[in-house]
Parts: C-alpha cells; structure tokens; sequence
C-alpha cells in the first residue's frame, strides 16, 4: 500500500524533478507533488512525495528527516489527512451588516 510523506522547508528552487531523484533512492516513488503559489509561480517550500510501499516511506523518512539540502533542514514525516477547515464567505464586509443603510441610522 503506497505512503504519502509531507516534505517541508524545502528552497523554493527545489523542482519535482530533484524531489523524485532525492526519494526514489530510498525506494519506488509513485507521485510528487511540489506545491506551487497560485499568484507567483514559484514554490511554497513544501511538497508531497508518494511512495510506493509503507517499509520505503518509513526508509525515506529515517534517511531524509533533518538531512540538509540547499543548507537546509528538511523536515520529512508521514502526511496527515487533511483536514476540513471552514469555507470563507469570500465577500466583502465579513459580515458587517448592509453598508447601505448606513446614512437611515445616521440622520436619527
């Protein structure tokens, strides 16, 4: 059974490619996932790295957790599910009430 692993405190030069070529030494990789900033197209310093069984994560993990790359300390754990965070209304205001009827209160 394959094994996601959370990759963080990457440079944000890091590339998929580097990423693939760093875990597939340890075992089968299936994925990789390097998080991207939708805004400026560049890394978010983070990535997720799917293995293909559970003994090559756990190998991958012992291997890479604290090893330095680019001087720095990755960190390299067993993803979490992700978790369900609650959805922004995504308006203006943030609910502030109607802004209309500002000057009705006013003239009182």
């Amino acid at each position: 059974m394959s094994t996601k692993l959370f990759v963080g405190n990457l440079s944000y030069s890091t590339t998929e490619s580097q990423l693939q070529d760093m875990f597939a030494a340890h075992g089968a990789v299936t994925a990789v996932d390097l998080i991207m900033d939708k805004f400026s197209g560049r890394s978010r310093g983070f990535a997720f790295v799917t293995m293909e069984t559970k003994e090559a994560a756990d190998i991958a993990v012992q291997a890479l957790n604290g090893k330095s790359i680019e001087g720095r300390a990755l960190t390299v754990n067993e993803a979490r599910p992700r978790e369900e965070r609650p959805r922004s209304s995504g308006g203006y205001g943030g609910g502030r009430g109607d802004r209309g009827n500002r000057r009705e209160y006013s003239r009182q």
